[in-house]
């Protein structure tokens, strides 16, 4: 650059060079859009409270409105009152969790992701077929503790690639690997490499257990971050997967990256400098919390939008089937599907 050019510190230059690259698909997916559906169509067919075991979804906006609207979060089964209505989490639960809630002749809905429950049928069968399985995952994350429930004779978790160099196996010859459904698909891939150097006849899952919509989001944000001076995800803290896409744009070229659960806690200093700022959510974030992004971005001089498309979705699944049968009881058959009323997350 000359010395007459025109820098980033004339602020009319700024002005007209700043911008926002949005992520496209961002937000909810399949998984959390009918999880929270669940819940909202729980509190219309019984009144409050509804109890939900564990956080539905893993962000304290969807948390605390629903909360507002009756839903009682609780961390254990025994938590909730004998015979009342208990809603198991998009993350999956172990298999006590359900002979608990029988002893309590609690009503249960299950809201776990049809992707997550796929990981648990698996779990299964391999284990009935003797296998090790070698779980890819964070441990402590609802979801791990769930899949590993399915077999914990059989599991062995893994938690990094550096741990893929000295887990230990009962049987290398008969081994499978499996994986929490919101990791980073790239160590995930290096751990695998790692397991794979280690234990020649590691077997791979007969599908990708790495979801859509995880895999998608990050796709996204890899496009976008060498692009980007600044990479801003909106999500809790207590989400994998929008930790993980935080990670991933670090690693692709951002020059930096957050994590907020709302627009206020973006702080002035971040935008010293910048001139391009990439926008993502995590896959259980409403889209009205990145509106308040952008719209915080836009009164600083960040207006112009740019979509950045990685993939298109269309998935939609079918709301739980003690939820239908009951809204099939009750004459609303119809409302089995997910549908988005105005005064919803959504």
């Amino acid at each position: 650059m000359t010395s007459t050019a025109p820098t980033d510190t004339d602020p009319a230059v700024a002005e007209q060079t700043r911008r926002v690259l949005l992520a496209a698909p961002r937000g909810y997916c399949a998984g959390v859009d009918r999880a929270v559906v669940t819940v909202e169509k729980a509190l219309d067919l019984y009144g409050p409270p509804v109890y939900v075991r564990k956080q539905i979804v893993h962000n304290k906006h969807v948390v605390a409105t629903l909360e507002k609207r009756g839903a009682i979060f609780v961390d254990e089964t025994y938590e909730v009152p004998e015979g009342a209505t208990v809603i198991f989490s998009a993350h999956g639960i172990a298999p006590e969790v359900r002979d608990q809630a029988r002893e309590l002749s609690l009503k249960t809905i299950d809201a776990t992701c049809p992707l997550v429950t796929k990981v648990h049928r698996e779990a299964r069968r391999f284990a009935s077929d003797e296998y090790d399985i070698l779980l890819i995952g964070h441990e402590g994350h609802e979801e791990v503790i769930g899949t590993a429930g399915e077999a914990p004779d059989n599991i062995v978790l893994v938690q990094s690639p550096e741990h893929a160099d000295t887990v230990q196996v009962r049987h290398p010859d008969k081994l499978v690997w499996l994986s929490q459904t919101t990791l980073s698909v790239d160590e995930t891939m290096e751990t695998v490499r790692r397991l794979k150097q280690r234990f020649p006849k590691l077997q791979d899952p007969p599908s990708d257990d790495i979801c859509y919509a995880t895999q998608n989001r990050q796709l996204a944000v890899k496009q976008m971050a060498p692009r980007t001076d600044l990479m801003i995800v909106v999500g809790s803290r207590n989400s994998s997967n929008s930790v993980r896409l935080v990670e991933v744009a670090l690693e692709h070229g951002a020059r930096a990256g957050h994590l907020v659960d709302y627009a206020d806690e973006i702080e002035e200093c971040w935008l010293d400098g910048v001139t391009t700022v990439g926008v993502t959510s995590g896959a259980s974030v409403p889209e009205v919390l990145v509106r308040d992004v952008l719209g915080y971005l836009a009164e600083r001089g960040y207006g112009e939008v740019e979509t950045i498309t990685a993939a298109e979705e269309s998935l939609l699944f079918a709301l739980p089937t003690e939820l239908r049968r009951e809204l099939k009881a009750r004459g609303q058959g119809d409302s089995g599907k997910i549908q988005h009323d105005a005064g919803s997350l959504h």
